[in-house]
């Protein structure tokens, strides 16, 4: 690589398909998600035809919150909380979520949906996953769905969530992936292109964000390169766990000291 596209690859990075300035991509994200806020949960039930249930489901069995002692858990990109909402199912009473996002229309959304449910157990940050405004060591789990492919900095996140973390503590990422499955793929393609902006147009109003959303999907690293990324954050005994054919995968490390 030149030095004039090294200078361009430390300055600029990828919206969908587009190329962006680096420091224009969260200001676009922001705009996304504050136009779909209001219908997100909604339109990934029609998008997913309800398996992100079953997805966020199987990321709460890997992180099993304990039931008798006290677990701190941030969920970062959490907004609408159903993350949150399955750990504090899950977990014991002392178990206490910390839903982070940096878009205060979705957290808008997770607050009302939790209304006074988990009073004391549930707090809502506005906040970016680059630059955590919370303590070291502060954290027994960190978990980021389908959140860290629309950080413009995804080193500094990554950083930032070993930063948090205790010692022992574990980060788990959902995300979606690479199809692996021969016609699947194909599939998944014309769904992805032809469908989901459709359904965003009829549903949320918005074409445009969810053919992003799509576009975002592609240009996201390969699961052997992310799982790369992770470790070289720091993080130990690195994992990734296809589901649905490598439509997501869900990525593990622990923060052994």
């Amino acid at each position: 690589m030149s030095s004039a596209e090294r200078s361009k690859d430390e300055t600029s990075t990828h919206f969908g398909f587009e190329q962006v300035a680096l420091d224009e991509k969260q200001g676009r994200v922001d705009d996304v998600f504050r136009s779909v806020a209001k219908r997100y949960d909604l339109m990934n039930d029609l998008m997913s035809g309800g398996l992100h249930r079953a997805w966020k489901s199987h990321l709460i069995s890997m992180l099993r919150p304990p039931r008798n002692r006290p677990f701190h858990h941030l969920d970062v990109a959490g907004g609408t909380a159903d993350i949150a909402f399955r750990c504090l199912e899950a977990g014991g009473p002392e178990t206490h979520v910390t839903v982070l996002d940096i878009n205060e229309s979705m957290l808008r959304v997770g607050a009302e949906r939790a209304g006074h449910r988990y009073d004391g157990r549930i707090d809502f940050v506005t906040a970016n996953a680059e630059s955590l405004p919370l303590p070291n060591e502060a954290f027994d789990a960190y978990t980021i769905a389908f959140g860290i492919r629309n950080v413009p900095r995804i080193d500094l996140a990554l950083a930032e969530a070993r930063r948090v973390l205790k010692p022992g503590g574990r980060f788990l990422c959902l995300e979606f992936s690479k199809v692996d499955l021969p016609v699947l793929d194909r599939i998944y393609d014309a769904y992805s292109f032809h469908v989901i902006p459709r359904l965003g147009a009829s549903v949320a109003g918005d074409a445009d964000s969810y053919r992003y959303l799509v576009e975002s999907i592609r240009k996201f690293p390969t699961p052997g390169r992310f799982a790369g990324m992770i470790e070289d954050a720091g993080f130990k005994h690195v994992t990734h766990r296809p589901l649905s054919g490598g439509i997501v995968a869900i990525h593990s490390g622990w923060k052994i000291s």
